[in-house]
């Protein structure tokens, strides 16, 4: 009997839809080459344009509508005449938070065939894994602002650090490095931070005398993001606040392809919830419709969630299949040299999948 992952697709703004779909058909393809497993994909008409007809981003009982799906697989959001703060605040964070999905995966890995800005860097030395708090820190929309509107307004941004979760953050992030027997590298700001992150720096060391066998770093935020672009080998498991996520993982983007390439998960470990699966480019309003769209960032989010839901080996096939269009060259968007259109990427790849046997599937980089 075919197990049935029931997926809840939020395609959202501009190019959402676009690359969405070659991502479902990906992991369709997925399903029909397993054979044990199949997807049931429910699509909801939620974002901007709906802010604009509906005067919200999601139905009030959005999040209740959406709570009995195993995953949550999201386009983009974003739209002209729509605040970025009510588009942000009013549907993604509203999931993440909801959903408790305090763990953003963001793997920053430079595919064969990538274009990389770095010169002498070879692919094996940009290989590492983000993990990102997110469900409180800088984002967790506490703080005021007083005065509105006179010449004396005052406002106020509260960083939210939690004993609870700032130490379920770092401590997934050390049994993510024990179980890929890599370093793990905090990153923060306890020189300037004297308190959020004083304590971050604080609960690091405290969570590190449980795991000896785990080679561990710590570095100021302004030092990694230098060390991003001239050493980024130093990195492979990276753990970090909310904030200092969003930035330097999008700095890893820089380097390991672009925003085309760039792939998100939002993890909810316990399960109880749904967890969340989406490129992180925007929405592009600019290229809606136009059907040039990279939709790779896309289909490696889908990867993403097949190793969520346990078929990792399906899930590196995804990748290598990416890898072999990109390394041919022949079918690529515009933003990356080629003249190809969205579908045809997403052919492509579904192609390489069928055809890609175990000797073509890449190996696991020995521990550095």
């Amino acid at each position: 009997m075919k197990k049935i992952y029931k997926i809840a697709v939020i395609a959202g703004d501009g190019i959402g839809p676009e690359v969405i779909s070659e991502g479902i058909k990906v992991v369709d393809k997925v399903a029909e080459l397993d054979g044990s497993f199949e997807f049931e994909f429910t699509h909801f008409p939620w974002g901007c344009e709906y802010y604009l007809d509906h005067g919200q981003m999601m139905p009030i009982d959005g999040l209740q509508q959406l709570r009995s799906f195993d995953a949550i697989y999201l386009g983009a959001v974003g739209y002209r005449g729509v605040p970025d703060h009510i588009s942000l605040w009013d549907l993604l964070l509203k999931i993440r938070k909801g959903f408790n999905q305090y763990v953003n995966l963001r793997p920053i890995t430079l595919l064969e065939g990538a274009p990389c800005p770095l010169n002498d860097v070879s692919r094996d030395q940009i290989d590492m894994l983000v993990i990102r708090e997110n469900s409180e820190g800088e984002y967790a929309g506490a703080g005021d602002w007083l005065f509105k509107g006179k010449p004396h307004e005052v406002v106020l941004q509260t960083g939210v650090f939690s004993r609870v979760g700032t130490e379920r953050i770092i401590r997934y992030a050390f049994e993510e490095a024990r179980k890929q027997r890599k370093s793990l590298t905090s990153i923060s700001k306890g020189n300037a931070l004297n308190y959020s992150m004083v304590f971050w720096d604080q609960v690091f060391d405290e969570v590190s005398k449980e795991y000896p066998d785990v080679e561990t770093h710590s570095y100021l935020v302004d030092a990694a993001a230098m060390f991003f672009v001239k050493q980024p080998w130093r990195f492979e498991i990276v753990v970090t606040s909310n904030l200092f996520g969003d930035i330097i993982t999008d700095l890893g983007a820089a380097i390991s392809g672009g925003l085309g390439l760039a792939a998100g998960a939002n993890i909810n470990p316990e399960r109880e919830y749904p967890s969340m699966f989406e490129p992180i480019h925007g929405s592009a309003p600019d290229i809606a419709g136009k059907g040039i769209a990279n939709p790779l960032a896309s289909i490696w989010s889908a990867s993403q969630m097949l190793d969520f839901f346990g078929h990792k080996d399906w899930g590196k096939r995804v990748l290598a299949a990416m890898e072999q269009v990109m390394v041919e060259g022949n079918t690529l968007t515009p933003d990356m040299g080629g003249t190809a259109n969205t579908n045809q990427v997403g052919d492509a790849v579904a192609e390489k999948i069928q055809v890609l046997d175990a000797t073509d599937m890449p190996t696991t980089p020995a521990p550095r």
